[in-house]
């Protein structure tokens, strides 16, 4: 059997040769040129899809940072303002105290409610804060309307209880800002646990001292009424109207039923009564408007003068909760800012990593490309060369 090699598979078989040079040529000249190991997905689809998935991610890490500063900014807004209410609680109680002393003329006591009201309204104007956005900083998820307003008989919450959960890292999220109705609204009275108040029909010159659960226990959280009797008498009611004790007292010595314990001073009169059980929720506005309103009612009597008495220190009690409310609620914020710091350094170490990965992935080694580039142009001309040198064969040449 013959084997024929023909000019034109000669021919063939250069060009093909030289195509594939260039072209390999060309792709390297493109790596070189472009710094990245694939030009176009059909290089390494698989490659190609993995560091399409790597900037998914990174795109996530950048969502979620966008994320944390929108979180980080309400929430230093939360600080500022609550650090601002903080301070005015301080000055009611101040002027609580002041309040309260007997020195005090009635112009003085009309002087400290004006004082009370601009501050009163300087809360409702801080609760009413915004992000700089237009969105409410305690009005939960309806934070696009103002969270509290004026109404008859005081203030009312337009917002809900929504408290929002936002994702700033990877299975990572934060609480937002707190809803207004547990910052300013459901503020426990008393002492948290237990309140007491004289009742305000009282005429007598009664005075409630103190109040609080007994040290022996057993207060199995129900309400009771004590009901003052002649000759330093007094009976208990349970919440059904029964009576379940009574005996006598004497002034600032504890009386001591159901696992309650109380003092009064004073002289209350026949029939006057105290209510104490479990300490309810009041709005700071509320308890502000108290103390406006036992400030300014007008005092005649020993009777009058022993309840703005009652009314104040049942006041100072409610602002004390509010003045701790509003503590707690700047320590559940300080613990979401450092939540959102500790975010931060993961999402930083995440990118790192994610960028680290998807430039082995893609950037090109130029060392190995430049020599790879060089041996291609070598053998590329060797090719011109060799196709140059065999267009000059012929028999022909032969025969001369």
């Amino acid at each position: 059997m013959n084997s024929r090699i023909s000019t034109s598979l000669m021919y063939d078989l250069s060009l093909a040769t030289m195509l594939a040079r260039q072209k390999k040529l060309s792709q390297l000249q493109q790596q070189v040129a472009t710094g990245q190991k694939n030009i176009t997905a059909k290089d390494d689809p698989v490659g190609v899809g993995a560091a399409v998935g790597l900037d998914r991610s990174l795109a996530e890490l950048e969502r979620f940072g966008l994320n944390a500063n929108t979180v980080n900014h309400r929430l230093g807004l939360q600080e500022n303002v609550l650090a601002l209410i903080g301070d005015d609680m301080i000055r009611i109680n101040e002027l609580a105290v002041q309040a309260n002393a007997d020195t005090l003329s009635d112009d003085d006591r009309k002087s400290i409610a004006a004082e009370l009201r601009a501050i009163r309204d300087n809360l409702i104007s801080l609760a009413n804060s915004t992000d700089g956005t237009g969105r409410y900083l305690f009005g939960g998820a309806a934070d696009d309307v103002a969270p509290f307003s004026r109404v008859a008989g005081g203030i009312a919450y337009n917002g809900d209880q929504t408290q929002r959960s936002v994702e700033i890292a990877p299975g990572s999220f934060v609480q937002d800002t707190l809803p207004g109705s547990e910052v300013f609204m459901r503020i426990r009275t008393g002492d948290g646990t237990v309140d007491a108040r004289m009742a305000a029909g009282n005429s007598g010159t009664g005075i409630l001292e103190s109040f609080s659960r007994s040290t022996a226990g057993g207060w199995n959280g129900e309400s009771y009424t004590i009901r003052f009797t002649a000759g330093n008498g007094y009976e208990v009611f349970d919440a059904d109207n029964n009576m379940v004790g009574g005996g006598t007292w004497a002034p600032k010595t504890d009386i001591e039923f159901g696992g309650l314990r109380l003092s009064v001073s004073g002289q209350p009169a026949d029939g006057d009564e105290l209510q104490i059980g479990p300490a309810g929720t009041r709005d700071v506005f509320a308890t502000v408007q108290e103390m406006i309103d036992a400030l300014e009612a007008p005092v005649v009597t020993a009777g009058d003068k022993a309840a703005r008495r009652n009314a104040l220190q049942a006041s100072m009690r409610d602002v004390a909760r509010a003045a701790e409310n509003m503590i707690d609620a700047r320590a559940a914020g300080g613990a979401q800012l450092a939540l959102v710091d500790d975010a931060a350094s993961l999402r930083e170490a995440n990118a790192v990593t994610l960028k680290t990965t998807l430039s082995g992935m893609r950037d090109l080694d130029y060392a190995d490309a430049i020599t790879r580039f060089q041996l291609e142009s070598t053998a590329l001309q060797t090719a011109q060369t060799v196709f140059t040198r065999m267009q000059g064969l012929s028999l022909f040449n032969l025969l001369r």
